[in-house]
């Protein structure tokens, strides 16, 4: 019978780890493996609620392969002793830099230019054609200042660009100063920023915080990016947002109903849409993975886990 159960496929790495500790089961069939489990192995897209927990009454750990949590019920799982752990900083960077690759390509317009070089509408280089923005002199607004945001607020200075934010908690001083980061109120954000870039946790507190009202009060040619969490974001006041150019792109790579995708969203030709690849390299990937297999591993072996979810 399965001690450990993996809803998605493991590095070889990880499974080697494991395998000392007992069977693994998964990622085929992973639900009717959860009646003998210590450990499961999951990822954002599997609830982990008060029902799918009934199933699992063995169960000792919850090792998340992903930062966010919001998909596991923590209160449920502490109530039964099982410990809940995630991955935090090893997919920072790749996150940031995905953060701003939405960012050069929306203010750019470079999908705009390469469907239309696809199309054959690309006849030479043109003084005025395929126009974009430029970085160097606009403002950065960060909304959300954990890891991931601090690591996109590093990356503004090199580019040019003056970083603001505002966080449920500021950062002191010195660590201000070392990003280059000025704190500012949510409405200052708001009116301030040229490129606003999400990066805050989805909480009941920010679900929708960025609706109709703060879109009608970005500023006039902004664009927006989201790489933390869709439902951040009214897609539909978004949709308006960009048709009516209160705002002049966004780039998205998460959606409130993944895997759905406004319907708006897709047929708006200054949007940049990813399907949900800010971690997905190779090598941050594999070390989500691994970090999710050492947390069980750890549980499983009587030690505290490495990144457990307070």
């Amino acid at each position: 019978m399965a001690r450990i159960v993996t809803t998605f496929p493991l590095p070889g790495e990880a499974s080697e780890l494991l395998r000392p500790l007992g069977p693994v089961a998964g990622p085929d069939g992973w639900r009717d493996a959860l009646a003998d489990a210590e450990a499961l192995l999951c990822l954002l897209t599997v609830r982990v609620d008060a029902a799918l927990l009934d199933l699992a009454p063995r169960l000792k750990v919850v090792a998340n392969a992903v930062v966010g949590y919001e998909h596991v019920d923590v209160a449920a799982c502490r109530a039964r002793g099982i410990v809940v752990t995630n991955t935090p900083d090893v997919l920072t960077d790749a996150t940031a830099d995905l953060a701003f690759a939405l960012i050069l390509s929306a203010v750019r317009g470079l999908p705009q230019a390469e469907r239309s070089l696809r199309a054959g509408e690309f006849h030479g280089w043109g003084f005025w054609d395929y126009l974009g923005g430029d970085l160097p002199g606009k403002t950065l607004g960060i909304f959300g200042m954990g890891r991931i945001g601090q690591a996109v607020a590093r990356r503004a200075a090199p580019f040019g660009m003056r970083a603001i934010y505002h966080s449920r908690t500021r950062l002191p001083a010195d660590a201000e100063a070392a990003l280059g980061a000025e704190w500012v109120d949510l409405d200052a954000l708001i009116a301030r920023s040229d490129v606003l870039s999400l990066h805050a946790p989805l909480t009941p507190d920010t679900r929708h915080a960025i609706d109709a009202g703060v879109l009608r009060r970005m500023r006039p040619g902004s664009f927006l990016v989201n790489t933390a969490r869709g439902a951040l974001v009214d897609e539909a006041a978004l949709v308006d947002a960009l048709r009516d150019g209160t705002l002049a792109g966004a780039g998205l790579d998460v959606y409130e109903h993944e895997p759905s995708i406004h319907p708006g969203l897709l047929e708006l030709p200054n949007v940049v849409l990813l399907p949900h690849v800010g971690s997905a390299t190779r090598e941050t990937r594999t070390r989500m993975a691994m970090l999710a297999a050492r947390n069980a591993h750890a549980v499983l072996s009587g030690h505290p886990p490495l990144t457990p979810v307070r």
